[in-house]
């Protein structure tokens, strides 16, 4: 349980977060009920923001014949685009990576690239950050490049990443401190 004085100072710091309403969480974990689940919870708690679950939906493998046309990815994205200016990915540490259902979403932006160019270049301009999650403070350098250099080549402003850790249900003190600090 927070102090009050925590939550104030936890809702001044996402105030950069729920500006407008425009922010929006994407989930990508294998347990929608696990420890990153629970992250973005407090991220959710502390602001206005939206969250979607990838879980949630039927998002194929990115296939160079646009045999995924018809998932739910393209729909997805339309109405994700439009309506918000930053997204936050939240996913857990899987052999020192995004996760299989968000690396699966992020090879789908290529059809941003190839089929659905209008849709991808309204990314240009909007904001990218990452929370990720793991049982310690103990991620690899280098674990946020693939949402870095992706912002960058999408013309995305990179916010930074946080990454956090649960222990015993809790979250880490060190982690929500982490998440307030990225969105000062």
């Amino acid at each position: 349980m927070f102090s009050f004085a925590y939550a104030e100072q936890s809702q001044k710091y996402f105030q950069k977060l729920t500006t407008n309403n425009k922010t929006i969480i994407i989930l990508g974990s294998s347990r929608s009920d696990g420890d990153t689940r629970a992250v973005a919870g407090f991220l959710l708690k502390n602001s206005a923001a939206a969250m979607i679950d990838l879980n949630d939906y039927n998002i194929g493998y990115f296939d160079y014949g646009n045999k995924n046309a018809d998932d739910d990815f393209i729909p997805l994205m339309r109405k994700i685009i439009p309506r918000y200016e930053r997204i936050i990915f939240a996913t857990p540490v899987y052999w020192y990576s995004m996760s299989a259902v968000m690396k699966t979403f992020f090879d789908r932006i290529s059809d941003l690239l190839k089929w659905e160019k209008d849709l991808g270049r309204e990314l240009r301009g909007k904001a990218m950050a990452v929370v990720s999650c793991s049982g310690s403070d103990d991620l690899i350098d280098g674990f946020d490049m693939p949402f870095r250099e992706s912002a960058d080549y999408l013309g995305m402003e990179y916010l930074g990443h946080a990454h956090t850790w649960v222990k015993e249900g809790k979250i880490s003190e060190k982690g929500k401190q982490r998440m307030m600090e990225l969105f000062k």
